[in-house]
C-alpha cells in the first residue's frame, strides 16, 4: 500500500511515520496490509521532507497524479487557534482549500483520503460528549475554516474518513503537555481555565486508529479522543504532577483569562466528544486519557 501523508514533520504525522517504520504502538501492530507500506511523506520547509503545498490546487494534483498513492492521510492544518482569528486568510487557505485540493486530488486517482478534523466544529454548549450525529456551529476562526474544510471533503471525495480530535498531544513538535512543563520549570506558578472540558489524546492513540481505519472502507465521520472528559485545569495539574515539576496550578474563569489575554479567541466551554463510530465499525482503543499521559511521560526523553 502507498500512503501520502501530509503535514508529516508534525506531532500527529511524526507519530505515524514512526508506527509505519516500526510496526505498531503501545496499543498494538499495525495493520497487516501497511507492513510494507510505501511512505511519502511531505511538509513545506520541513528539512528532509518533500515540499507540497497543499493551498495550491495545481501543485496538489500533480503530485498526487504522479504519486499514485493508495491513501492520503491529511496532517497539515493551520492549528494555532488565536493566531488563526488575526490570520484569516492563512487559515482559510490551509484548513479549507487546502482540504479541498486533497479531496479532488484523491477523487481523480480514485485514492482514499483520511481528513483530521477537530472538536472546535462544535459551538460547546453541549453537556454530554457529543457523537457523530450532532451537529457542527464553530464559534472560532479556527473552528469555521476546519468545519469547511470537512464540507469540501464531503462534498469532493467519495471515500473519506473525516476524523475529529481533541486536545492533542505527542512526543514532536509544540503542544499543550509541553507548554505546561517548559511555563511550570520558568514560572513555578500557572493559572490554568477551569471551566472548559474536553478530552486529552495522545497523538499514539489516534495514529494507531487513523492507521486501523485507512485499510477499511469504512468511510464516514469519526470522533477519535482519550477516554474521559476533564478541564484544562484538571489536565494541566495531572501534567504537573506526572512530570515531577515544582509548579502551583490555579483554577481560573474563562473570563478571568480573557480579561488577562484580550486578543485570545472565544474557545468551547464543552467540547468532550463520544467515540461512537469507532465503536461501530473497528473498535475504540482509545486509552483513558490520565493512562495515555501516563505512558507519554514514561517514553518523552523531554526537549
Amino acid at each position: 500500500m502507498k500512503l501520502l501523508i501530509t503535514g508529516a514533520a508534525g506531532q500527529l504525522g511524526t507519530e505515524l511515520r514512526r508506527q509505519l517504520a516500526e510496526g505498531g504502538s503501545a496499543l498494538g501492530p499495525i495493520p497487516e496490509k501497511l507492513r510494507r507500506a510505501t511512505v511519502i511523506a511531505t511538509d513545506v520547509g520541513a528539512e528532509g521532507m518533500r515540499a507540497l503545498d497543499i493551498t495550491d490546487r495545481h501543485e496538489v494534483a500533480a503530485f498526487v497524479r504522479h504519486h499514485q498513492p493508495d491513501a492520503i492521510i491529511s496532517c497539515a492544518a493551520y492549528t494555532n487557534v488565536d493566531g488563526c482569528e488575526t490570520n484569516r486568510d492563512a487559515a482559510f487557505a490551509v484548513n479549507a482549500v487546502g482540504a479541498r485540493n486533497l479531496a479532488l486530488a484523491a477523487e481523480e486517482v480514485g485514492a482514499k483520503l483520511v481528513h483530521v478534523s477537530t472538536d472546535y466544529v462544535f459551538p460547546g454548549n453541549a453537556s454530554e460528549p457529543l457523537a457523530e450525529y450532532e451537529q457542527p456551529a464553530p464559534i472560532s476562526m479556527y473552528g469555521k475554516t476546519k468545519r469547511l474544510g470537512e464540507e469540501y471533503v464531503q462534498q469532493l471525495c467519495t471515500k473519506y474518513f473525516i476524523v475529529r480530535t481533541a486536545w492533542l498531544y505527542g512526543y514532536a513538535g509544540k503542544n499543550f503537555v509541553k507548554t505546561m512543563v517548559r511555563a511550570g520549570k520558568a514560572r513555578g506558578a500557572l493559572t490554568v481555565v477551569n471551566d472548559q472540558l474536553g478530552n486529552p489524546t495522545n497523538a499514539e492513540d489516534l495514529a494507531h486508529h487513523l492507521l486501523k481505519l485507512v485499510v477499511t472502507k469504512e468511510y464516514g465521520v469519526y470522533h477519535c479522543t482519550g477516554t474521559g472528559v476533564c478541564s484544562w485545569y484538571d489536565f494541566a495539574a495531572e501534567i504537573i504532577r506526572l512530570s515531577g515539576v515544582q509548579a502551583t496550578v490555579t483554577p481560573c474563569t474563562s473570563a478571568e483569562y480573557k480579561q488577562m489575554n484580550p486578543a485570545s479567541a472565544d474557545r468551547p466551554a464543552y467540547s468532550a466528544l463520544d467515540n461512537a463510530m469507532l465503536r461501530a465499525t473497528v473498535g475504540d482503543e482509545m486509552r483513558p486519557w490520565r493512562e495515555a499521559l501516563a505512558c507519554f511521560f514514561e517514553n518523552w526523553k523531554g526537549e
